[in-house]
């Protein structure tokens, strides 16, 4: 084998190289799910015109999310190009893109697509699924590199630093280059897609990394690509110099020798001493700030991780924010960004580095919702994905700050809109009607659809918060239980929850189940129909409670009258009287007999199915205690009482 290479020789092996990279810039590289829309249904028009929206829009800025119609007919939609490339070619990229996606998946309901350096991504759910999440194609450059162990240690540094840099920008985007040998320079290029948070940037960064590491080793470089990150190495140059953040300064020249003979110390040798010095002082420092920075994390996590396994650790970890970040958002919480107030604290607006709008739940000291409560909390939300479930982003416990940090919901809670004279002409019967269905979504995803089955135990209308276009989110998850396996019921000697929402069995035996919060579920129906809460005032002694109220109207076949009088006779009489069937068909005594929560959303979505006859409702809250319907067991006992918007918080392990 010769010693040397040939002029021809190296001409083909550029000529190789550069149709390698060029067809890596150029491919189509498509992940299309098996479930279809119709052709030409409302989706369909939807998917095309949000397309459509996002390569117009996202050129600008390099990245856009939007979202287009109303479920079940709505689409989410991003599109993000590499902070490599200018507006121009990204707006071009994002064109092409956009015929791209509709040719290779015509009728699939969610698909994501690279394309020439651009990502475009449709979906009919906001979160990224686990099919989704798992795609994580590499393309690969074939050709071989000398000294692969040296190769993959300034593979790793390099990468592994900008994954962290990228993390910590406003951008989610870093590039670099390292030295591999005196002519051979690696380049490195790593970018998230913006709207995740920090930390997930950096996870999806790191496992990339390694992943091609694992899968590539000894190759020249390549790509690798998903639904939430980008990473690309090489050694040879494929962006800009320019957008490197700092290139580390050249080393000084090297001075002549000093004459024999002379006392005077040379510059050399108190650079020879000073540098070590300098380098030595900086490691140590940056190994201070480390086990500061993980000491602060250890005292900020240890009371909730006590008695956790390694992945709720972990779960935990991945969740934290600075302290110091809340406060520059929320401008250290001042008055004019309290959103709201209640037994457990304040909530505030803010707005994160990156643009993202929060709300951040500040727990009082002296608040009932205890650290047990929120590690539940954070335990359980942090796994959970829904339309209709309020998204947890992170949570801070620094000094006594108790912290909680959510989307913000721009329109509050549903009771600060239904219960409130002013402004409850702002849910008219179709958006009263949205929230009913949105609602029963969101439990049957606790209930049946999530990898955990999980019963809220405190649905009420406090609870229901409320976005721009009114879609409702269940959120609070502090009391929520979580069962395993088969597991069907569960009975505690330790009730919490809110009066007027509890279902009987939970309040006389400590019993709940998934029909305990479809009990609970019925009493937040009847509110939004009625615009009363199921503690107000009615019509007379005999009806002194919500259930009673409607129950009596049922049986004298009045039902309408029990129609908000916001609502004028602007309202579908046939779905007034299907919601408070399935309403009262919810609040009957024996949990038996009430629907699951799939019943719910049949009996919802269809106007033709036939509906069971509800019987009386299981009790009426009255003088402080509580009674059944006829039955005597409950008649003879009696629970304390407090208002409906106080809750019991006593806190048991899960």
């Amino acid at each position: 084998m010769a010693s040397h290479s040939s002029p021809q020789s190296s001409l083909c092996l550029f000529l190789l190289f550069f149709a390698t990279i060029f067809q890596l810039a150029t491919s189509v590289l498509v992940k299309c799910s098996d479930s279809n829309f119709t052709r030409n249904s409302t989706y369909q028009s939807n998917r095309n015109q949000l397309l459509s929206n996002l390569s117009s829009a996202g050129w600008h800025t390099g990245f856009s999310f939007q979202t287009l119609g109303k479920d079940p007919d709505q689409v989410f939609g991003r599109a993000l190009c590499l902070g490599s490339y200018n507006s121009s070619v990204c707006q071009t990229c994002l064109l092409n893109a956009e015929d791209a996606i509709k040719t290779n998946c015509s009728l699939s309901r969610r698909a994501g697509l690279w394309y020439d350096g651009c990502f475009l991504r449709y979906s009919d759910t906001n979160s990224i699924t686990s099919d989704e999440e798992s795609w994580s194609p590499i393309l690969y450059n074939t050709a071989k590199i000398s000294n692969p162990d040296t190769f993959e240690e300034v593979y790793s540094n390099l990468m592994g630093s900008l994954a962290d840099r990228a993390a910590n920008s406003t951008n989610f985007f870093k590039v670099g280059a390292a030295k591999f040998t005196g002519s051979i320079t690696l380049y490195g290029l790593v970018q998230c897609i913006r709207d995740i948070l920090p930390d997930d940037c950096y996870t999806c960064l790191q496992q990339y990394i390694s992943k091609f590491q694992a899968t590539a080793w000894g190759q020249q470089g390549g790509v690798m690509l998903g639904f939430q990150c980008y990473m690309r190495n090489d050694i040879y140059q494929y962006f800009n110099l320019s957008l490197i953040d700092a290139t580390p300064p050249a080393l000084p020249p090297e001075l002549p020798p000093q004459p024999k003979g002379k006392k005077k110390t040379s510059t050399g040798t108190i650079l020879a001493i000073t540098i070590p010095l300098v380098l030595a002082f900086v490691l140590i420092a940056g190994l201070c700030v480390c086990f500061l920075k993980r000491r602060k994390s250890e005292l900020m996590t240890k009371p909730l991780l006590n008695g956790s396994n390694r992945e709720e650790i972990k779960s935990v970890e991945s969740l934290l924010l600075d302290l110091s970040v809340l406060r520059v958002a929320t401008i250290n919480f001042a008055e004019e960004n309290k959103l709201g107030e209640g037994g457990f604290g304040a909530v505030y607006k803010g707005v994160l580095p990156d643009g993202r709008e929060i709300a951040v739940k500040r727990l009082s000291q002296s608040s009932s919702q205890g650290l047990g409560e929120l590690k539940n909390e954070l335990l359980l939300v942090a796994k959970l994905q829904h339309k209709n479930l309020v998204r947890l982003l992170g949570v801070c416990l620094e000094g006594q700050e108790k912290l909680l940090v959510y989307e913000y919901v721009p329109n509050k809670s549903l009771d600060q809109i239904l219960f409130d004279p002013e402004k409850r002409h702002l849910l008219d019967w179709e958006k009263r009607y949205m929230i009913v269905c949105g609602i029963a979504r969101g439990l049957l995803y606790l209930h049946e659809d999530s990898q955990l089955r999980i019963i809220h135990r405190d649905l009420k209308a406090s609870n229901i918060l409320l976005n721009a276009e009114m879609n409702p989110k269940i959120s609070d998850f502090g009391m929520a239980r979580l069962f395993g396996g088969d597991q069907t019921q569960h009975i505690t000697s330790r009730v919490v929850g809110t009066f007027g929402y509890m279902a009987p069995e939970y309040v006389m035996r400590g019993q709940f189940s998934i029909k305990s919060d479809v009990f609970s579920y019925g009493v937040l129906v009847l509110e939004i129909i009625t615009g009363k809460k199921n503690s107000g005032t009615f019509e007379n002694d005999e009806t002194e409670d919500l259930l009673s109220f409607v129950w009596q109207h049922w049986i004298n076949g009045t039902i309408t009258e029990v129609a908000d009088s916001s609502l004028g006779q602007h309202y579908s009489r046939s779905e007034l009287l299907r919601c408070t069937q399935i309403a009262l068909l919810c609040v009957q005594e024996n949990p038996g007999d009430r629907p699951t929560t799939s019943n719910v959303t049949v009996m919802l979505s269809s106007e033709t199915m036939s509906l069971q006859t509800p019987s009386r409702p299981a009790f009426c809250i009255a003088n402080s205690s509580i009674r059944g319907g006829g039955n005597p067991d409950f008649s003879s006992k009696s629970v304390p009482m407090t208002q409906n918007e106080v809750s019991i918080t006593d806190i048991e392990p899960r």
